[in-house]
C-alpha cells in the first residue's frame, strides 16, 4: 500500500470568491477546471509540483448555482451549514486535502482494520479539453471530511492525471503537515494508507501548507 499527497482542497462560497482570493494571496490566476454533475460543484486548478510533491496541485472548489442539486450530500461537508456560514463570514480556506492511491478499494479496507469509515469508493469524471477525465474517489454518505478535514479524501485516477495537462505555476508546495488532537488515530491511518512526507503532530486541529508564490513563502492554514 502506498500513498502520497495529490492536491491540497479550498472551499470557497462561489468560485469567483476563491478566485479573487488565490489571486491576492498568492499571486496567481488559477486554471481552468470544470463541473461535477454528481455532486453539484465546480472548480478552478493550478499546480504545485515540486520535487517533493510531484503532480501536487490547488484546488479550489465551490458548489456550482447552475447545476441541480445532487441526489446526495457534496464532498468536503460542502452541504453543512456551518461550513457555509464560515465561508460567507470568512471567505476561502484551506479545509483539506486528497491522496492518491493505486487502489481505492484496498486503502478503504486498510483504514477500515483502523476502526475508520473513509466512506464508498465511487466513480466521477469530467470532460476535458483533452477528453473524459474519470477517477475513483471516497466519498461518506454524509459527505464528512473527518477529523476535521485531516484525514484524506483517497482518489485513485484512471489512466490521464490531471496535473499532465497543468502547465508549470509560479506557485510550488515546498512542505505540509497535520496537527490535531487525536494525532495517534492520524498517524496510524497514515501508516496504514502508506503514506509519507506529511509529518502529523498533536495540538489544536490544523492543516499547514508552505507554498514558494511570487511574494516569496507563504503558509496557509486551515
Amino acid at each position: 500500500m502506498t500513498a502520497a499527497l495529490d492536491h491540497l482542497v479550498v472551499l470557497a462560497a462561489t468560485l469567483d470568491e476563491g478566485v479573487a482570493w488565490c489571486e491576492s494571496t498568492l499571486s496567481v490566476t488559477p486554471g481552468p477546471g470544470g463541473q461535477h454533475a454528481l455532486m453539484g460543484t465546480h472548480n478552478r486548478l493550478f499546480s504545485i509540483a515540486s520535487p517533493a510533491f510531484p503532480l501536487a496541485y490547488f484546488e479550489i472548489i465551490a458548489i456550482d448555482p447552475a447545476a441541480a442539486a445532487p441526489a446526495r450530500q457534496r464532498w468536503y461537508d460542502l452541504d453543512d451549514a456551518d461550513v457555509q456560514a464560515r465561508l460567507r463570514r470568512e471567505g476561502p480556506q484551506l479545509v483539506h486535502w486528497v491522496a492518491r492511491v493505486d487502489n481505492a478499494q484496498a486503502a478503504v479496507a486498510a483504514l477500515k482494520m483502523q476502526g475508520i469509515d473513509r466512506g464508498e469508493v465511487i466513480t466521477a469524471s469530467r470532460p476535458t479539453p483533452q477528453g473524459l477525465l474519470q477517477w475513483q474517489i471516497t466519498v461518506r454518505e454524509d459527505g464528512q471530511r473527518l477529523i476535521d478535514g485531516t484525514l484524506p479524501t483517497l482518489i485513485q485516477w484512471g489512466s490521464v492525471h490531471p496535473a499532465a495537462a497543468m502547465p508549470a505555476s509560479s506557485v510550488t508546495l515546498l512542505s505540509f503537515d497535520l496537527q490535531h488532537p487525536q494525532a495517534d488515530t492520524l498517524v496510524s491511518a497514515c501508516q496504514a494508507l502508506g503514506l509519507q512526507g506529511v509529518p502529523v503532530q498533536a495540538g489544536p486541529p490544523r492543516l499547514r501548507a508552505q507554498l514558494q508564490t511570487p511574494k516569496g513563502m507563504i503558509e496557509i492554514c486551515s
